[in-house]
């Protein structure tokens, strides 16, 4: 994949790719114990018309879904930010459930999620505890950093303690990874200074 594309599977030119590797990702998964793949939906491509890219996005998944159910597997489905990736085709919350929605449709399986990233929804602007509370029952994965600048949680505007509070609340137990960047000056080992020791190897922390 082309660095800065956002992924394949709604881009006409590399949906081919997309399909060829549905297996080989899904033998890794299984063969790694992992069971939640996300498939990232890919950049507007210029000239083309969006619900082209939409019909054929939801083609490529629908494909995913069934693969990864093979395994007993999640398939994710994540919003971006527009600051970072403003070709990006889903750019808020409401716009991947949908997706996953639909896609659950198609397959009558029920194994496509929202992977709910609170640093891609917080750089967008949303009301991170309105949207934990609206899609509760399609988040599949968690993935934070803090914002405004991706790095460890207490570098920037979230609070993490109630974000985790109210996921906690909806009911949400599955993992939580941590896709952050150290901050400027700070050693890897270090970011792990805002997470209570007493969580530290917990199953839900990656």
């Amino acid at each position: 994949m082309a660095a800065g594309s956002k992924g394949l599977l709604s881009r006409p030119e590399d949906s081919q790719q997309f399909r060829d590797n549905i297996a080989v990702a899904v033998g890794l998964a299984d063969s790694l114990g992992c069971r939640a793949l996300n498939a990232l939906y890919g950049n507007r491509v210029e000239g083309l018309d969006p619900a082209v890219q939409d019909e054929l996005a939801l083609e490529n998944l629908a494909l995913a879904a069934q693969a990864a159910h093979g395994i007993g597997a999640t398939l994710l489905v994540e919003a971006l930010n527009a600051p970072e990736a403003p070709q990006y085709a889903l750019l808020s919350s409401e716009a991947a459930v949908a997706v996953v929605d639909k896609v659950n449709a198609v397959t009558g399986l029920g194994n496509t999620a929202f992977l709910c990233d609170l640093y891609h929804l917080a750089r967008n602007g949303e009301d991170l505890a309105k949207t934990i509370e609206l899609h509760a029952d399609r988040i599949g994965h968690v993935q934070i950093a803090d914002a405004p600048n991706r790095n460890q949680p207490g570098t920037g505007t979230l609070d993490f303690a109630d974000l985790f509070g109210r996921l906690d609340a909806v009911g949400y137990r599955g993992r939580i990874g941590l896709e952050y960047k150290p901050a400027a000056g700070t050693a890897s080992a270090d970011t792990f200074g805002w997470l209570p020791r007493e969580l530290r190897g917990s199953s839900r922390v990656r």
